[in-house]
């Protein structure tokens, strides 16, 4: 019970936090594009392009590591 109770509140919050997301979007649009010089905009989508980053790297680095241990569990049997 407890672990269809945890399940349930994830999923919850799961489904209410992309309206909570989706909010804040339309006030940085509306920010955004009432300045003139543009700067703010620059930053955000540098920000944006600089988190998107992290997780192929870390998507990357993982696959890497589980072909490292295969690679070396191969060459030792």
């Amino acid at each position: 019970m407890k672990n269809v109770s945890l399940a349930g509140l994830f999923f919850l919050m799961f489904i209410l936090l992309p309206e909570v997301a989706e909010a804040q979007c339309s006030m940085c649009r509306a920010v955004l594009e009432s300045e003139a010089d543009q700067s703010t905009a620059k930053g955000i989508n540098d920000g944006i392009l600089f988190l998107m980053v992290f997780p192929y790297l870390l998507i990357g680095g993982v696959g890497y590591f589980i072909y490292r241990s295969r690679r070396n569990k191969n060459k030792i049997s």
